[in-house]
C-alpha cells in the first residue's frame, strides 16, 4: 500500500522501512508512526519475510517528535488523542526488528530505535532524550527502556540534563549492538537481519519473546517459562529437521512448522 511518510521494500527475506520526512529530519508526526506500525504488521504477517529493518538517512534516523503537532494541546487533549499509544504496537511484532541508525536519534527517534530488538549504528549516530529542554519527559518508553539499556546513572543524566551519547558511548553502555562506518551501517543491519531470517522461524519468534520478558518476569517465573518453551519446540517440524541436519552435517531446510 502507498505511504505518505515512509518507504518500504523487501531485500530477499528482509522488510526494509525508511522514514521519509527529510525536510524535518524525519520528525515523528502521528501519521508517520502509524505508517511504521502498519508496515511492520504487514511484514510480520508475510511468511516470506523473516526480519525487518527500520532506518532513516545519514543525517537523521529521527530527530524527535513533531513538536508543532502537540505544542498547543492541553493535558486533556493529549490524553484523549493518546498519540503515544501507537508506539506500543511494536511490542506485538513477533519477528525481529533492527534499527539502522545514522545521525540524530533524539526524543521519539531514540524511543523508536530502543523499541526495536537491536540497533546497528553508524559512527555519526547520536542518541538522546532532550524532552527536559521543552518542559516534559519522554512518553514513549524513553525513561524505562533507556534505564534498562544503559543503567540508572547514565539514564538520569540523559533524561534530566539532556546528555547525548555518541555512537561509541552507546556501544560502550550496551545501547547498540555495533558501530559501523557511515557507508556500511545499513548494509550491516540488513546483513544481520538476513542472517536472523535464515534461522528457524518459530524458534526465532519464541527466542525474541523470551528475551523481552527477561525484564518483566521474576527470574523463577522466566526460567520456568523458558524451560516450557524449550520443551514445546520439540513439537515442531523445524526441531526435528534442525537436529537431524546437525547429525547429518548439512544445512537445515526450515519450514516454519
Amino acid at each position: 500500500m502507498p505511504y505518505e511518510f515512509i518507504l518500504t521494500e523487501t531485500r530477499r527475506r528482509v522488510g526494509l522501512i525508511t522514514l521519509n520526512r527529510p525536510q524535518v529530519m524525519n520528525a515523528l508526526n502521528h501519521q508517520l508512526v502509524i505508517e511504521v506500525m502498519d508496515a511492520l504488521e504487514d511484514f510480520d504477517k508475510d511468511n516470506d519475510i523473516g526480519a525487518m529493518v527500520i532506518t532513516g538517512n545519514e543525517k537523521a534516523f529521527a530527530a524527535g517528535a513533531d513538536i508543532k503537532e502537540m505544542a498547543d494541546q492541553s493535558a486533556q487533549q493529549i490524553t484523549e488523542s493518546d498519540h503515544v499509544a501507537a508506539f506500543a504496537r511494536i511490542m506485538n511484532i513477533r519477528k525481529p526488528v533492527i534499527a539502522a541508525v545514522s545521525g540524530y536519534a533524539l526524543g521519539g527517534g531514540c524511543e523508536l530505535a530502543m523499541s526495536c530488538d537491536m540497533i546497528v549504528a553508524s559512527e555519526s549516530a547520536k542518541f538522546g532524550q532532550p524532552e527536559i529542554t521543552i518542559g516534559v519527559i519522554p512518553g514513549a518508553g524513553g525513561t524505562q527502556r533507556l534505564t534498562h539499556a544503559v543503567g540508572k546513572a547514565v539514564a538520569m543524566e540523559m533524561i534530566l540534563n539532556n546528555r547525548t551519547l555518541s555512537a561509541q558511548e552507546a556501544n560502550q553502555f550496551g545501547l547498540v549492538n555495533r558501530v559501523m562506518p557511515a557507508d556500511q551501517y545499513l548494509n550491516e543491519a540488513l546483513k544481520l537481519a538476513e542472517e536472523i531470517a535464515s534461522r528457524a522461524p518459530i524458534a526465532v519468534r519464541v527466542g525474541k519473546r523470551m528475551v523481552n520478558q527477561a525484564h518483566e518476569l521474576s527470574l523463577t517465573d522466566a526460567l520456568r517459562e523458558e524451560r516450557q518453551e524449550f520443551y514445546n519446540l520439540f513439537s515442531t517440524e523445524d526441531q526435528k529437521e534442525g537436529m537431524k541436519a546437525f547429525v547429518e552435517k548439512r544445512q537445515p531446510n526450515w519450514k516454519g512448522k
